[in-house]
């Protein structure tokens, strides 16, 4: 598949971004595309609004594994691309579009060019939110074809065009997503005496949130507790009966970010005496960490060698992938592609370098070809 094809495959996605399990117009379109090239090699089944594709080998002896996340994020696209996403609110800034269209063009050269071992590419909804592996990876539909390895890419905005980069051991954070709601008593600006202001709760909370991290964990670990989103009132002259706080923990030990939520609750419940209201909390989406197998990443640098492709030793950072509960069950890795882009991901001004769609496939395709003799 040349980079015309990839780029006019990128530019369709890049314009129908889903959330989470709503991803029917990009289940649709990449199950068109697929069958535009599957043959009698290839089984494809659906689970949700995902997809999972087997391309049966010439001499198996394993599955090979490869992930590809489908769904974009709840951002307003301000990039002033001429393919701009036709929904409004709706965005791929995080590369899910790169990752969809790398795995269709390694998916074709595949079954074009079939190796050893069977390989199950996974088109996997939901990572941004309320998480999609853990429930794919618990199906029917994925155990029947459960890899012995697997694999996955996430763009790097950072990085340069040409370049991969990962690292055995931690990659990726645990996380969690964090949805603080408080319910007072509200009224007029006038008379606050009569009120419970849940303004001034939730401010304080913030405030105390804070000092979990610099208190409660070990200075020797790492931990995160960010607020984004802070929701209170309607008018200026009216004291807010709520409040809500948006934001999330991470962590680089699992069982750190379990000591971040008992203290936070323990603060829950101090505040609802102090402030005489009632606080609920809600984790929403929890992400395992994404740790590479020391094995499959020399096999990864091993694979790169051979492609003149560059290769950078990762930094393990604060960023979360639902690919960890895949790893956490399959041995494999992760790894960064550079697509050399001024805004970061999550920004909705990301626009990533399309040449770095066939760095990618050629990454996948010559990993799949090393691992199947391995």
């Amino acid at each position: 598949m040349d980079l015309t094809t990839l780029r006019t495959i990128r530019r369709d996605l890049h314009q129908i971004p889903e959330l989470g399990f709503q991803e029917n117009e990009t289940q649709h379109y990449l199950l068109n595309k697929i069958k535009e090239f599957a043959n009698e090699r290839v089984e494809i089944e659906t689970w949700k609004t995902g997809i999972l594709v087997k391309v049966s080998g010439k001499n198996p002896s394993k599955t090979i594994g490869y992930r590809a996340d489908i769904d974009g994020l709840p951002i307003m696209e301000e990039t002033e691309l001429e393919f701009v996403s036709r929904t409004e609110g709706r965005m791929h800034a995080c590369g899910h579009d790169f990752h969809m269209t790398i795995a269709l063009g390694a998916l074709q050269s595949i079954i074009n060019n079939p190796i050893d071992d069977h390989v199950v590419f996974i088109f996997q909804p939901a990572e941004e939110g309320p998480g999609g592996a853990l429930p794919m990876i618990q199906s029917t539909e994925f155990t029947r074809r459960k890899p012995d390895c697997i694999f996955a890419l996430h763009i790097a905005p950072e990085l340069p065009v040409g370049t991969v980069s990962t690292k055995e051991g931690l990659l990726f954070a645990n996380t969690s997503e964090l949805f603080i709601d408080f319910e007072g008593k509200g009224g007029h600006a006038a008379f606050p005496h009569l009120t419970k202001d849940m303004t001034v709760a939730a401010s304080n909370f913030i405030v105390q949130l804070q000092q979990i991290v610099s208190r409660n964990i070990d200075p020797l670990d790492s931990a995160v507790v960010t607020i984004g989103k802070m929701e209170s009132g309607y008018v200026q002259n009216a004291i807010a009966e709520q409040a809500r706080l948006e934001g999330t923990i991470r962590s680089l030990k699992p069982e750190t970010i379990d000591v971040v939520k008992e203290r936070l609750e323990a603060l829950m419940r101090g505040f609802e005496i102090s402030y005489d209201c009632k606080i609920d909390v809600d984790y929403g989406a929890n992400y395992y960490q994404v740790y590479n197998d020391k094995k499959y990443v020399e096999y990864f640098k091993e694979s790169i060698d051979q492609t003149g492709i560059s290769y950078v030793e990762a930094q393990k950072a604060m960023t979360g992938e639902d690919f960890g509960y895949m790893l956490k069950e399959i041995p494999g890795f992760m790894f960064w592609l550079g697509v050399d882009s001024p805004f970061g991901l999550h920004s909705s001004k990301l626009n990533p370098k399309e040449e770095a769609l066939e760095v990618g496939v050629k990454a996948v395709v010559n990993t799949l070809k090393y691992l199947s003799k391995k």
